[in-house]
């Protein structure tokens, strides 16, 4: 998935996977995942997905500060 923010692109493709958190089980409707990634330019950024009672009910990207990577990593 690509997505513009803030005149900066954010691609899947091109950007190296980090991390991936997933909540709930497979077809939970309220289950989601989360995917760290971090772009050539050192940007982090999350993909997330996830069923239609979740708070991801639509695939999207979501851009994470440096300074709450450590945070992200540690959660849960």
């Amino acid at each position: 998935m690509k997505k513009i923010i803030c005149k900066r692109e954010y691609d899947t493709e091109t950007a190296t996977f980090v991390a991936k958190r997933t909540y709930g089980n497979f077809g939970d409707p309220a289950g989601y995942e989360e995917c760290l990634f971090q772009t050539p330019e050192g940007l982090y950024f999350l993909y997330v997905n996830g069923g239609e009672a979740s708070v991801y009910p639509d695939e999207d990207i979501l851009r994470l500060a440096k300074t709450k990577v450590a945070g992200w990593m540690d959660a849960n």
